[in-house]
């Protein structure tokens, strides 16, 4: 977790070059490295020592910004085996699932490795991630990108289990379950005896089917409070003078959210308060 991401750059460190069309290139400093491109090449060595933010220029001429890339940049560029959580997405579920220094998280499905690397920024040197993955191919590949985002294994903070969460997982007193597979509603009940009264559990999910199965499961469960269901939708705005609007693309439906919070052993949830059919008033 002590991977540099600030300071002048070194011999080892991960750089994002942008040209002036926005194409990005990220490459590993290496003291005798060169970076070629058709639009000439740059020797490392001019980039070493130089602070973030600096500008540096081809053989051919072309101007290159140069700096760290952002964790959003390097889960979008990673390779893959699976599909990867998008940062919109990664970002909320740290952000509702409220994923805090310090926390113990389980997450089932770690894909290529997108959202395990959120997570791990998020709990800190205090807290500990175990990633739950059936298919050791997308093991493989989860492991190398987050190994290569922070410089090394990440021991001390994280354990990638090749198995699956209901016959494999071994914790309780977990904070967090964050759950990423086709059948989240399958891994309820396990997710239910690791969490910790007040704990919460999060589902990503693709489809509406998915969605309604996820939270009917969690709602019939008895464990959890009235599951929250949502989704997030990102515009990006053209801002030039006074020409500002909207983009004409956006990135739109990627993945519906689950969220629900354990309750007490043996307490039963309130019952759930409706409208009557006919009516907007509230019973």
């Amino acid at each position: 977790m002590g991977f540099r991401r600030h300071g002048p750059f070194q011999a080892g460190d991960q750089v994002q070059l942008t040209d002036p069309k926005n194409k990005r290139h990220t490459i590993t400093l290496k003291e005798d490295g060169v970076f070629h491109t058709h639009k000439g090449a740059i020797p490392h060595s001019d980039l070493i020592g130089q602070p973030e933010g600096s500008v540096v220029r081809s053989s051919g001429g072309t101007q290159y910004l140069a700096f760290r890339h952002l964790l959003q940049d390097y889960t979008l560029a990673m390779p893959r085996g699976a599909a990867v959580i998008y940062p919109k997405d990664a970002s909320m579920i740290v952000g509702m699932a409220d994923i805090f220094p310090g926390a113990r998280v389980i997450e089932a499905g770690v894909g290529s490795g997108a959202l395990t690397c959120f997570l791990l920024r998020a709990v800190g040197p205090d807290g500990h991630v175990t990633s739950y993955e059936r298919r050791e191919e997308f093991a493989d590949v989860a492991r190398k990108n987050v190994e290569k985002f922070y410089g090394g294994p990440m021991d001390d903070n994280w354990r990638l289990v090749v198995g699956d969460l209901v016959h494999s997982i071994d914790e309780v007193d977990v904070d967090r379950v964050i759950l990423d597979m086709l059948a989240p509603w399958e891994c309820v009940d396990a997710a239910a005896k690791a969490l910790t009264p007040g704990g919460v559990i999060c589902c990503y999910v693709a489809t509406t089917t998915q969605m309604s199965k996820t939270v009917e499961t969690i709602r019939d469960h008895g464990c959890f409070t009235e599951p929250h269901a949502w989704e997030t939708l990102v515009r990006d705005w053209h801002v030039e003078g006074l020409a500002v609007r909207p983009d004409h693309r956006m990135i739109g439906h990627t993945g519906f959210l689950v969220t629900a919070r354990r309750m007490a052993d043996g307490v039963t949830p309130p019952p759930r308060r409706r409208r009557p059919k006919g009516t907007t008033e509230e019973l």
